[in-house]
């Protein structure tokens, strides 16, 4: 095992790292790839302060948190416990609850694991995250349960979700998805100029929204049951993505995900199918050991002050 393989199973990922000075050393090690050198004056040599999980230069004693910019700053949690989350986040292909969590790994206070679940939901989105190219299906599905209203694209009380799945040798690649007001022309042209790359072919059904994609720089092909098509060739790709994020929304979450915070679920399924190869740079995202995280605070989750990362956005 390299230095920085992860193993495959929980108990051994658990002993690897059993206890808080093996779990300071790997972030360390992940923060600092190079080797320390003081932001002040530049010197190799380090102090490590376990209780701050801060390093202090040997020559001008200028103090560098290990978690300053990580989902971890300012934590009462162990790093333990928060190494063990990120690889359960990652590693349970049906996700977990905030309630799984907190029993699994015996947090005291379930508001304790739901904030943590959120704080990683906001490092998954890349802010250098490349557009989708190449042949891209989009669509807008609804989010909820059955509710009293008109049916269709303004069907009342549910959340609209529009989405777009890469295409390449008939299989499926990344996805995105986003939640928007309302499907009109404008909210869906920004999600498709700021998720998918110009020169781009765009599928989509026949709604007539989409019509103005070949004059701003993309491709289109229409399909649609109304016109004759095969209605299990309709966009196939998108459409089971959408059917799989339900399943996920209902079987993980019991569909107990309200508006305000849906998506950061969105989030977390793009997350999982667009990352399902490396274990190692999932958990250092989670984590935000690679990049910069600006996590949520309790108070901000609770009285709905804090924004979840838009997939579109740039912030």
């Amino acid at each position: 095992m390299t230095k920085h393989e992860f193993p495959r199973s929980f108990p051994a990922f658990a002993r690897k790292f059993s206890n808080e000075e093996d779990c300071f050393n790997y972030i360390i090690d992940v923060r600092w790839p190079d080797g320390f050198i003081c932001s002040k004056c530049g010197h190799d040599q380090a102090y490590g302060r376990m209780g701050l999980w801060s390093l202090q230069c040997k020559r001008c004693d200028k103090i560098h948190s290990a978690t300053a910019g990580t989902v971890m700053h300012r934590t009462r949690q162990p790093l333990c416990t928060w190494l063990w989350a990120a690889y359960l986040v990652v590693t349970d292909k049906r996700g977990i609850s905030a309630l799984g969590l907190q029993n699994q790994l015996g947090i005291n206070r379930y508001e304790t694991a739901f904030n943590m679940l959120h704080k990683f939901r906001a490092a998954m989105v890349d802010p250098e995250r490349a557009p989708l190219y190449g042949t891209v299906e989009v669509d807008e599905t609804f989010i909820g349960g059955p509710k009293p209203g008109k049916r269709g694209r303004g069907a009342a009380g549910k959340a609209i979700v529009v989405g777009a799945v890469e295409v390449r040798n008939k299989r499926p690649q990344r996805v995105r998805f986003q939640v928007i007001p309302s499907a009109n022309r404008n909210q869906l042209l920004d999600f498709v100029k700021g998720t998918i790359e110009p020169g781009s072919t765009i599928v989509t059904d026949a709604f007539s929204a989409y019509d103005i994609l070949p004059s701003i720089g993309y491709g289109h092909e229409v399909y649609s049951p109304s016109r004759g098509d095969d209605p299990d060739i309709v966009l196939p790709h998108l459409h089971t993505a959408f059917s799989n994020l339900k399943t996920w929304l209902m079987g993980t979450h019991h569909g107990g995900v309200s508006k305000k915070h849906l998506q950061a679920y969105l989030n977390e399924f793009v997350f999982r199918y667009n990352r399902r190869g490396n274990l190692q740079q999932a958990v250092q995202t989670l984590l935000g050991l690679t990049s910069k995280v600006d996590g949520p605070t309790y108070r901000g989750l609770y009285e709905g002050t804090f924004e979840h990362k838009n997939p579109v956005s740039k912030s």
